[in-house]
């Protein structure tokens, strides 16, 4: 006499529950912005390494930058020199640092985000530090190419300086005009980069880690405020007006971006040397990336720190639990 079984002869035992996909907790943004900066940091090393310490990368650098044949300067020959000193000289001036750093502390004020503003200038402060200490302790090894010589230049200052500038009213702004910014501004600290190359103050390894070490500080910065208590993000979902404004933005820069290739890259294909074009042409291709990719890192966040670590005050629902 067999005993009978629970269980039908064959079948197989249920597995193991699976979750649901929408119980997986999602990633914090500090710890991708955390992320973000180690990259960032990976990356301004491996620059650092390549470009500074090695055989091919001096060979690079002088490829794309080469000396110039009287007097030994890099500084390139083109009539583009005139005017890339012309936006050295601007930029570089203490009183517009201070004013562009004064607005973003207003902006921060005006919008109730004044760690937030405190923060961006903190950024720009230590992006400046940090590049004039990494120039100063990194040595350049004489490696026999006749283009290139001991003196390091990485990174840039001003590029750097310009970068954090940018990225610091990311901090204090809203998110539509995050966006709005985003181009021009990228273009802007592209210029800048441009502008330091012509003028043969910095490589193009220089320029590439000023952009890098300012997004980095970014991301570091930025960490640090969405790990802040009471620090919000808004809803990440998108309405159809949100969705129609986002197609619009994409198309006006669509049509910038067209009429830089049409205008502005033949301009410069006939006035500078090849190797100078293509510096440029990456310099800008890198930053754009950069900048709109931490922009869109940051899309969801306000930034909106309190001065006080008190805990942000309960909604009208959570009140009405309560009573309940």
């Amino acid at each position: 006499m067999s005993i009978g079984s629970l269980y039908s002869v064959g079948r197989s035992t249920p597995g193991p529950a699976r979750p649901l996909p929408h119980a997986r907790a999602a990633v914090p943004l500090g710890l991708r912005l955390l992320a973000a900066a180690l990259c960032g940091l990976f990356a301004l090393t491996l620059t650092a390494a390549v470009f500074v310490r090695t055989y091919p990368g001096q060979w690079l650098d002088g490829v794309l930058l080469p000396r110039a044949e009287r007097g030994g300067g890099y500084e390139q020959q083109t009539v583009l020199v005139g005017p890339a000193k012309t936006v050295l000289a601007t930029f570089g001036s203490p009183t517009l640092i201070a004013a562009l750093l004064g607005v973003v502390l207003l902006v921060g004020v005006l919008r109730r985000r004044l760690v937030a503003g405190v923060v961006g200038v903190g950024m720009v402060v230590c992006a400046v530090l940090v590049a004039g200490a990494v120039k100063s302790q990194l040595p350049r090894p004489d490696l026999g190419i006749e283009s290139s010589t001991t003196h390091n230049s990485f990174p840039s200052g001003h590029v750097a300086a310009a970068t954090a500038l940018l990225l610091a009213f990311m901090l204090v702004l809203p998110g539509w005009a995050r966006r709005w910014l985003a181009v021009p501004g990228a273009a802007g600290v592209a210029v800048i980069a441009s502008a330091t190359m012509i003028a043969g103050w910095h490589r193009f390894s220089d320029v590439l880690g000023g952009v890098l070490l300012g997004v980095t500080v970014f991301c570091l910065a930025a960490a640090a405020l969405a790990a802040w208590p009471g620090d919000r993000a808004a809803a990440g979902g998108a309405d159809g007006g949100s969705l129609w404004r986002r197609l619009a933005e994409a198309g006006v820069g669509l049509v910038v971006l067209v009429w830089a290739l049409v205008v502005v890259v033949p301009g410069l294909a006939a006035s500078v040397q090849r190797g100078l074009l293509v510096a440029i042409v990456a310099t800008a291709a890198a930053t754009m990336f950069l900048v709109g990719a931490v922009v869109f890192l940051v899309r969801s966040t306000d930034f909106a720190v309190p001065l006080s670590a008190r805990s942000p005050e309960p909604s009208p629902s959570t009140e009405a639990r309560k009573i309940s």
